[in-house]
Parts: C-alpha cells; structure tokens; sequence
C-alpha cells in the first residue's frame, strides 16, 4: 500500500505460501498429472478382463522382470535424494556422480520397458490386439514418456554444471527436478501393482 505523504512509498509484499513460485507451479503440474494417470489406471482397471481375445496379462506378464526394473528405478529416487543433499552442500563432483546415477537408472528401466514391449509384440499384444493391449500400452507407454523427459531433465542439469559454475543456489532447480522425478517413481509403484500384481492375486 502506497504512503500519502509525498515522495515516501512503501511496499510490502504479502505471499500466501511459503513456496517459490516454481516450486509451486511444479506442485500445480505434479496435481494435473496426478489426476491425469488416475484415469488411465481407472480406464485399465474398468477394462481389466474384459478382453475377448488374447494374448491375456497372466500370458505374457512378467513379474520377476519387471520386479528387477522396479527396484532399478525405486533405487534412483534414493540418489535422486543424495543428488540434492550434495548440491546444497556445495559439493559439485558427488552432485555429478549422483545425478548421473540417476539418469542411467531411469535409462536402465527404459531399457527393460523397451524389452517388455518389444516381447509382448512377438507374442502378438498390441494396441490394436484387444482391450488389455490397448490400455496396458497406453498407460505404461505414457509413464515411459514421464521417465524419458525425467532422465533428458537431469542430463541438462549435468550439462549445465559443466557450462557454468553451480552451488547451493541452484538447490531449487535440482530440487523441482527431484519432485518430478519421486512423482515418477511413485506413479510406477501404483501401475507395477494395479497392472501386474493384482493379475496374480
């Protein structure tokens, strides 16, 4: 609010949230994204056994696979977290070290989604096979997009340390990175265990 007294302003300014602005909007985004794969797991799981021809989950679905690649990418938050602790306290080459960690992590799990993919389409899945393949495709293929762009993110920031000078001031930026990231792996946990472990309960 602006004085009345001449050539004297004053200017506070009032937030309603202790959050940055970008961390805010990461917040916003994460909330989007949350309710976005809500519907892709409720349109999987409403059409879940509704295929009328096969291949079927309990066909081709591989838990002892895709159990290694959860672990692989549940692995990465964890230096996800030391990536951060390391940029906040200034030290640089174990931020390097754990970021890239991170990256081939996310690149390993790709990886094995690639090989799932590239299996389930010799055993003859795919989006246009039945419901199963349309809906499994669809919503693993999405969050293999998420990881793709989590895992180009972090690569930048890698760039970027090299390109200029980094320190604890960049906190903000690995941590917005971060948060994308856990919410990735977080997503996975509830597709790992809507798409293949309720299929052999």
């Amino acid at each position: 609010m602006s004085s009345l007294i001449p050539g004297h302003t004053t200017h506070t300014e009032h937030r309603s949230t202790p959050l940055s602005d970008r961390k805010l909007l990461m917040w916003i985004f994460l909330a989007s994204d949350c309710m976005f794969f809500a519907a892709l797991i409720g349109t999987y799981l409403v059409y879940n056994g509704r295929s009328l021809v096969g291949p079927y989950p309990t066909d081709i679905l591989d838990i002892p696979l895709t159990t290694v690649s959860t672990f692989v990418l549940l692995m990465s938050s964890f230096l996800m977290v030391l990536a951060l602790h390391a940029i906040r306290m200034n030290d640089i080459p174990k931020f390097r070290l754990w970021t890239l960690g991170v990256a081939f992590f996310g690149s390993i799990f790709l990886g094995f989604q690639v090989y799932e993919f590239s299996h389930f389409i010799y055993e003859g899945l795919t989006l246009q096979q039945n419901l199963f393949g349309s809906t499994f495709f669809t919503l693993t293929g999405t969050h293999g997009v998420h990881v793709t762009i989590g895992v180009l993110w972090l690569l930048s920031l890698l760039i970027i340390s090299y390109v200029r000078p980094m320190t604890s001031q960049d906190a903000l930026s690995v941590e917005i990175a971060g948060l994308y990231w856990h919410f990735v792996d977080i997503v996975w946990i509830v597709i790992f265990t809507a798409v293949y472990l309720v299929e052999f309960i």
